[in-house]
């Protein structure tokens, strides 16, 4: 079997066109959603993440600011922009760039947004909302993949899913939103016990474990779901993912490629809960 390739690239853009569509009728109903970003330091790969965010709210006609603040900024200068922004009423969404010089407690930041505006899902609030199914904003790359697999057709109900990592980020959370959707789940990491048993037994398989091509043809069942969260750089300049691509290829169904997989996917959905925070703080006149 020669898996079909999962289009995140293609997918994304499908999303952003009906983003587009909604963002322009919210503007003409005197609505303009509006995203703040603050990096912190000038980590080249932040700064990449960054403008494309920017870039992207440009194209779909978001409104964003861009706060840039030097690698040495006090702590208590970030937590008053925060407070600032989170009073701000033309901002809906407010993004830290992580990662954050060491001078700076990540957790207290975090803690600072407002839930409201916390558009990427990572506030304790959120993450509680989103343990016990309630209203929340869904972390965007676990959020992009729940998307994948609906606009491939493949309904997580009543399927084992395997999750390989268990970050905040996208282990964790992915994991929970399987549940959701009524998924039988297991997630694995590195103290799991035979994880290639573990990873043959999945119907849908979502490898986030941060390891160049951990996860082999061999470890996959037949006819699966492989989403590849992955993005690692080797040695001789090539990105690969977490998943070995060619021989996992042959035993999906279904496999997302890297690039071109989940990444597209991230700040799509980052977009959307940014236009979903506008139209709920809208409907509560805040």
């Amino acid at each position: 079997m020669a898996a079909q390739i999962i289009d995140g690239k293609k997918i994304a853009e499908q999303v952003r066109a009906e983003i587009k569509v909604e963002v322009d009728e919210l503007k003409q109903k005197g609505l303009e959603p509006g995203l703040a970003v603050v990096l912190v330091g000038d980590n080249p790969a932040s700064q990449i993440y960054v403008n494309n965010k920017h870039k992207a709210c440009g194209e779909l006609g978001i409104y964003s600011e861009v706060h840039r603040l030097p690698g040495d900024t006090p702590q208590e200068e970030l937590l008053g922009l925060i407070d600032k922004l989170n009073y701000d009423k033309k901002i809906h969404g407010i993004l830290v760039q992580l990662p954050l010089p060491e001078q700076i407690d990540e957790k207290a930041i975090i803690n600072a947004i407002n839930p409201a505006k916390d558009v990427d899902g990572f506030g304790p609030a959120n993450v509680g909302n989103l343990v016990i199914g309630d209203d929340c904003f869904f972390p965007c790359t676990p959020h992009g993949i729940l998307v994948m697999l609906d606009k491939i057709g493949v309904d997580p109900k009543g399927k084992r899913a395997v999750v390989v990592g268990r970050s905040n980020i996208v282990g964790k959370p992915v994991a929970m939103m399987l549940l959701h959707r009524h998924a039988t789940v297991t997630m694995c990491h590195t103290r799991t016990q035979d994880l290639a048993w573990e990873c043959r037994n999945a119907d849908i398989l979502v490898v986030a474990a941060g390891r160049p091509r951990v996860i082999t043809g061999d470890m996959i069942k037949e006819g699966a779901v492989v989403i590849d969260v992955g993005v690692n750089r080797l040695a001789d300049g090539k990105v690969v993912g977490d998943v070995d691509f060619a021989s996992a290829s042959e035993k999906a169904s279904w496999i997302t490629p890297v690039p071109g997989g989940v990444g597209p996917m991230t700040i799509t959905m980052l977009m959307k809960n940014t236009v979903e925070a506008a139209k709920r703080q809208w409907s509560r006149g805040s």
